[in-house]
């Protein structure tokens, strides 16, 4: 395996891990509201609504390793700019 898939793939796991815990965490605070279907959204989620949403954060991440392989790629092929 080259240096750049065992990067990619620890990267990767990396993302996997920070998912997971920052689920974890998500759900035990779940757990922890008293009940209350609509809640107060917290500040920090109301000054910055877009950085925040998780889904915008994915396609931007694999939108940007995306990028990375096309530019990995282009760059070892020979074929380029």
């Amino acid at each position: 395996m080259s240096i750049y898939t065992t990067m990619l793939l620890l990267a990767g796991a990396g993302v996997l891990v920070a998912g997971l815990f920052y689920t974890w965490t998500f759900g035990k605070g779940q757990k922890r509201a008293q009940g209350n279907l609509d809640s107060q959204i917290p500040g920090a989620v109301q000054e910055h609504a877009y950085i925040r949403n998780p889904i915008f954060l994915t396609y931007i991440i694999v939108l940007s390793i995306a990028l990375l392989f096309v530019v990995y790629f282009a760059v070892t092929t020979g074929t380029g700019y």
